[in-house]
């Protein structure tokens, strides 16, 4: 289960729970405009990510909104090179533009992130660089190692700064082989999510050195973002940094094993060329492929749950972004995947494939 499968009641029971996981006094006062728990929660992401400081936001859009404007002025350079799937192009209404006044330019259309050569290459110049690791559109994808370190040097070899959008990098490390702080030290700022990855109630984190965080938490307050209660998102997020954060190198082995199931499962029981991307998952997410329309699916998917009571999929729908018949949907694995052998996934594909018709 995550946070998107959870009732009123189960948020406010898990609540209580949250505090004694994250070793809050409930007795103590409720935060007021970002002390107390919220304050607790921003000095431990920064020791998490090995920066100077971090500031709580209630959305990670408004975080890195403020984080690019922030870069803008200190370089003089209103011009970000992100991908053109990083969620700031494909999910937040054009903002940048209309509300932070940046243009966007981008390095690569690629399936994957920027290299170094497209980023030493680019024909105009830019303030910031922006990372999404991993690049959620193309599924979930991230470069190796000495791929991101070369990518964030051409960056600083044209004076530009860089910034992570990392709303899931809490999954990369197994990827990368390299802890939270070696990660978020290559960037110059990075975005963390709370709900994305560790299944928290709400909110997000922009850390960084010291003076740029104090200057970000100025442009919150102007944003909206200075609330006076925010305790539930912070016993949430706290809990979660406990409870999750070490389970997710298990998902993402796990995730590996559940690729493979799928795919092997689904060929056996019939279905064409069903498609895993990555083949091997680099986090615990990736996209699932098949040569059918996403209606056909999406109703075999929920046939099959009220007949057997296993859902392969959850809440997840198939879409058709490609050409039409071609569908494809997110695979997430997390704590409830971990009861299933490949065997079990071996057998729910088969389940799957036979209500396809």
């Amino acid at each position: 289960m995550d946070g998107h499968d959870r009732t009123l009641r189960e948020w406010s029971a898990l609540l209580a729970e949250d505090a004694e996981a994250a070793g809050v006094d409930l007795d103590a006062p409720a935060d007021l405009y970002g002390d107390g728990v919220v304050a607790e929660l921003e000095t431990r992401v920064a020791a998490l990510l090995g920066t100077g400081a971090a500031a709580f936001f209630p959305t990670g859009t408004m975080a890195q909104q403020v984080a690019l404007r922030t870069w803008a002025g200190r370089t003089g350079n209103p011009t970000v090179a992100l991908h053109p799937l990083a969620h700031p192009e494909m999910y937040e209404r054009d903002a940048l533009r209309t509300v932070t006044g940046l243009r966007t330019v981008h390095p690569t259309r690629a399936g994957r992130l920027p290299d170094a050569a497209e980023v030493a290459d680019l024909d105009e110049p830019f303030g910031t660089l922006m990372l999404e690791l991993p690049l959620r559109e193309a599924g979930f994808v991230l470069p190796t190692w000495d791929e991101l370190a070369a990518t964030v040097a051409a960056a600083r070899e044209r004076d530009a700064v860089v910034h992570f959008d990392g709303a899931r990098l809490w999954e990369c490390t197994p990827h990368f082989g390299r802890d939270l702080p070696e990660i978020a030290g290559l960037a110059d700022s990075v975005y963390v999510s709370f709900y994305k990855s560790l299944g928290g109630l709400s909110g997000a984190a922009l850390a960084g050195p010291a003076d740029f965080v104090a200057e970000a938490k100025a442009w919150r307050h102007r944003y909206g973002g200075q609330i006076a209660h925010q305790f539930p998102a912070a016993l949430s997020a706290l809990a979660a940094l406990e409870r999750v954060l070490p389970r997710l190198p298990r998902y993402v082995e796990h995730a590996r094993t559940v690729a493979r199931a799928l795919r092997e499962g689904l060929a056996d029981a019939g279905v064409t060329l069903p498609l895993t991307h990555p083949a091997e998952p680099h986090t615990h997410q990736f996209q699932l492929w098949l040569p059918y329309p996403a209606a056909a699916l999406d109703d075999a998917g929920l046939r099959m749950a009220e007949e057997t009571g296993t859902s392969l999929f959850g809440l997840r729908r198939f879409t058709e972004p490609g050409p039409p018949g071609l569908s494809m949907t997110e695979v997430t694995v997390a704590e409830p995947a971990l009861a299933w052998t490949e065997s079990d996934v071996r057998a729910a594909a088969a389940e799957f494939a036979a209500r396809l018709g």
